[in-house]
């Protein structure tokens, strides 16, 4: 086995490829992730973002290569050891909400402390403060079926940041957003990432959004396009102190 990641890399990953029923998805790719920092990863629709974050967070087995989460190999976990990964050490927001429909707002975002042990009180007051951060208070005791889309998805970005994981995955979470509203959401996202220290790794399409990054990589054809660079400070979230740019590729 070869040797492990710099310690300053929370994820890390090296050659690693994956195909979709014979479709090469990712093409050798190598990337390291710091810890606190915001990545972009960007490119066209059907570019290998959401593989790559599919590999990232274990929630698909690479074909080929090695993926690292804080020192301890991903790419060599189980199926029951990749689950207990992404439930105790990851969150996760799609582009749909997923929301678990017999439960209400407020239920939905109090569920993964629940289910990491967390007493009740403690669950449902960090759901109720992180509805009220991202505007969908007055709706935390309704269940999905009577919200709107927009509404959906503000209450899925609340549940993956209420536990404070280590590593945040979101995969293009302002698909169903305006763009007054987009920003907004990505605004809560990364300043609470950076404010808990939490590795926010953000797959968009939307080159505007990019804006809200630390650092951006570039997909094309499951390829990174080019190496990595720092997103100019004038761009960035006022007041929000970024993590120094690293290199997107490792020997």
């Amino acid at each position: 086995m070869s040797a492990a990641p710099p310690d300053n890399d929370v994820l890390w990953a090296r050659g690693i490829v994956k195909s979709h029923h014979g479709t090469p998805a990712l093409r050798g790719i190598s990337i390291g992730v710091r810890e606190g920092e915001v990545l972009a990863v960007t490119g066209p629709r059907g570019s290998g973002k959401s593989t790559l974050l599919g590999c990232l967070s274990a929630l698909l087995t690479v074909d080929e290569g090695e993926v690292w989460f804080n020192s301890a190999p991903v790419h060599t976990l189980g199926r029951a050891g990749r689950e207990r990964l992404r439930r105790d050490r990851f969150g996760f927001v799609g582009s749909e909400p997923h929301l678990v429909p017999e439960l209400t707002a407020r239920e939905n975002v109090a569920l993964p402390l629940l289910l990491a042990g967390a007493g009740n009180k403690a669950a449902y007051t960090a759901a109720d403060e992180w509805l009220e951060r991202l505007d969908v208070g007055e709706v935390a005791r309704q269940r999905p079926d009577r919200l709107l889309q927009s509404q959906r998805q503000r209450i899925a970005v609340a549940r993956a940041l209420a536990p404070l994981p280590p590593v945040v995955f979101a995969d293009d979470p302002t698909a169903p957003l305006h763009r007054e509203a987009a920003d907004q959401v990505l605004r809560i996202l990364t300043s609470a990432a950076r404010s808990h220290q939490l590795t926010l790794v953000l797959a968009t399409h939307d080159p505007e959004l990019v804006r809200f990054a630390d650092r951006a990589v570039a997909l094309v054809d499951g390829r990174l396009t080019a190496p990595a660079a720092p997103v100019p400070r004038g761009h960035a979230v006022p007041g929000a102190a970024g993590a120094s740019a690293v290199s997107a590729t490792r020997r």
